[in-house]
């Protein structure tokens, strides 16, 4: 089901079945009140962002249309998707599943490996927040461009299986540019890499194969990722100027420095996660 929001003629659609995996929920208009309070979910699973929707980068405005028939942009989509479907039945098939899967706790240890850190509620309780509070704002900032364009996923356009095929009736109905999963993964690499500078290259380069992923699994175009990354920079540019954001960001800073220092171990399978990494949706063949 979609979610809606409405804000000083701002409306922005969330369709949370994409970006929570799934997870079905019932429409509501958030107060202002709820908005401000970080602690309370306005449905199950799923905190209220740090920013309220008028707040938010308006896609709409900030990206071109998606590619147009005839164009480059367009047979470079065709051609990366046509690529990415000898993924199919792989490792690298099945980390764009995990990917896939935003719900928490499972989201939380996308990162742990690049990180080289457990995330965790029990042992990272404040960047766990942090990642689920600017899931909203990431994925939210997509929505003005996604629902205008209402542009058609490449399962429909090369009639091959989805990765998560219990969600495509929805994505079926739901607009492909720009990718809210590349913008909350390409995003939560971007705060990471602010916690820990010194893991960059691997934040980063996990964060581009999580936008990847969504290549891998059929369900976006390349130019939806790339988009998607755009959002996610603008969104957390926007961010800064929030002082509860910068207040959490630190909180999570000192939190990662404990965990440094009792030398905890990531909470994932790395070597795992190294194998279906080495294979590029964009390269395959």
């Amino acid at each position: 089901m979609r979610l809606s929001f409405s804000n000083s003629g701002v409306r922005l659609s969330l369709g949370l079945g994409l970006l929570l995996g799934g997870l079905p929920a019932q429409g509501a208009h958030p107060s202002p009140q709820n908005q401000a309070n970080a602690g309370a979910a306005f449905i199950p699973g799923f905190l209220p962002g740090y920013l309220t929707t008028k707040q938010l980068p308006n896609s709409l405005a900030l990206l071109p249309p998606p590619p147009v028939a005839g164009s480059a942009a367009l047979a470079l989509d065709e051609e990366i998707s046509k690529r990415s479907l000898a993924l199919r039945d792989t490792p690298r098939w099945a980390l764009a599943t995990s990917d896939a899967d935003l719900h928490f706790p499972h989201a939380a240890s996308t990162f742990s490996c690049a990180l080289n850190a457990p995330i965790t509620e029990a042992d990272t309780p404040r960047l766990y927040r942090l990642l689920r509070r600017t899931l909203t704002d990431f994925g939210l900032s997509t929505y003005a461009a996604k629902n205008h364009y209402n542009r058609p996923r490449p399962f429909l356009w090369n009639k091959a299986p989805i990765c998560t095929p219990a969600e495509q009736a929805f994505l079926e109905k739901d607009g492909s540019y720009p990718s809210g999963h590349t913008a909350a993964g390409w995003g939560w690499a971007l705060v990471l890499c602010e916690l820990a500078p010194e893991q960059a290259d691997a934040l980063l380069a996990r964060g581009l194969a999580f936008g990847e992923s969504r290549n891998a699994g059929n369900a976006h175009w390349h130019s939806d990722v790339v988009q998607g990354r755009t959002m996610a920079a603008a969104t957390l540019a926007r961010l800064h100027a929030e002082p509860a954001f910068r207040a959490d960001l630190e909180a999570a800073r000192a939190e990662l420095a404990i965990v440094r220092g009792k030398g905890l171990k990531p909470n994932r399978d790395c070597s795992g996660e190294a194998t279906a990494l080495a294979v590029k949706p964009s390269l395959a063949q």
